[in-house]
């Protein structure tokens, strides 16, 4: 076997050679970046804050939304810095580490909605015992199976990965670390990939979070109303000096 150490950094091609093109991205990927920490954490604020968002669903929703927020900073900085550096570089390590959290955040988000899904059908095909069967205790235990799950999925990866070896060439069509672009550098010279699909899936989705699961709620939008009024009403008792 090859030593895995030959290669100690990936050289991105990036999405576009034109500067003006990377600028554009850069805003928009900013913008798109911005909305998802801000709708996410908006969620988790709402929800914590709220009394009448104590069911399970709301209680899983919100760390969901944590996720979503975890699992964009994994990959969206890097694709910023890179749409403003001239060498778009990424030493190995930094490669794997960050071929770990997307793998282990990603797998949290696909347990969580297991998670969800099976909440939606004890409260549907079991509606008199549910407050019974969903208890705090039991949410709790499902949450810390998802963060468990996702570490040991995320983990199993990345020790597959270690044994590897990389030779070269260490050129990656791509704007960030994954398994398919590294077994493909791992086995043969070149490979082809769609970065839009990627870009849709990193980038977009955690985006949609807060439009499919929380802006279409109505208890939701009641509950960060309120939020809102509540925020601006301390604003102007503090600008105020008031108590």
């Amino acid at each position: 076997m090859a030593n895995t150490y030959n290669v100690t950094e990936f050289i991105f091609l990036g999405l576009s050679p034109n500067r003006e093109v990377q600028r554009v991205c850069f805003v928009i990927f900013l913008l798109l970046y911005m909305a998802t920490v801000l709708g996410n954490f908006l969620i988790v604020l709402t929800v914590m804050t709220s009394r009448s968002l104590g069911s399970p669903m709301y209680f899983f929703l919100s760390y969901l939304s944590f996720v979503e927020i975890c699992y964009s900073s994994t990959t969206v900085p890097k694709l910023l810095s890179e749409q403003l550096a001239e060498r778009k570089t990424i030493s190995w390590w930094g490669c794997m580490t960050q071929l770990f959290f997307m793998h282990f955040f990603a797998g949290t988000e696909i347990f969580l909605l297991t998670v969800m899904a099976y909440d939606c059908y004890v409260a549907i095909c079991k509606p008199l015992n549910y407050t019974t069967i969903m208890n705090q205790q039991v949410c709790m235990v499902l949450v810390g199976k998802a963060w468990v799950g996702a570490f040991v999925h995320s983990l199993s990866q990345i020790l597959l990965v270690f044994q590897l070896p990389f030779c070269g060439p260490n050129v990656i069509d791509h704007y960030f670390c994954d398994v398919l672009p590294l077994l493909q550098l791992a086995c043969s010279d070149t490979f082809l990939i769609d970065n839009m699909v990627a870009i849709f899936y990193t980038v977009v989705t955690p985006l949609l979070n807060p439009v499919i699961y929380s802006l279409r709620n109505s208890e939701v939008k009641k509950a960060m109303k309120k939020l809102w009024i509540r925020i601006e009403a301390d604003f102007w008792y503090c600008s105020l000096g008031l108590e």
